[in-house]
């Protein structure tokens, strides 16, 4: 998986990978204010399935969709190409300029390191 979302179709995934499975109306109804037309929102749902992120089964005279693509492998992959294209690779850069840029407390700070240290124990 090397494919992109755009800002809308993210907004819908999110929705999926929280519901797990939808109709286009359950994905509407989960929305904010101003929703989306059905229209609209179906046709980002059959893009997302060209993609291969969503696939669909029937039910009734309707479709429910679900997610192909787990969230955490597309977050992942997402990360990795900010820290690739915005920090040279270096995961290390990356966290270096929200420390500086951001004020990062330092308990988040040691939260981090923590979680870290078990997922190296854990390997």
């Amino acid at each position: 998986m090397d494919k992109q979302l755009t800002k809308a179709e993210e907004q819908f995934m999110q929705v999926l990978w929280e519901l797990e499975e939808a109709s286009v109306q359950e994905i509407i109804n989960q929305l904010p204010e101003p929703k989306p037309a059905y229209n609209t929102v179906s046709t980002i749902i059959r893009i997302l399935e060209t993609k291969d992120f969503v696939a669909h089964k029937a039910k009734g005279r309707g479709y429910i969709y679900f997610p192909l693509v787990k969230k955490a492998d597309y977050s992942n992959q997402t990360l990795n190409k900010l820290v690739d294209g915005y920090f040279g690779g270096s995961f290390k850069s990356m966290v270096s300029f929200f420390v500086n840029k951001n004020d990062v407390d330092i308990n988040e700070l040691e939260t981090i390191l923590e979680a870290i240290n078990d997922k190296k124990t854990e390997k």
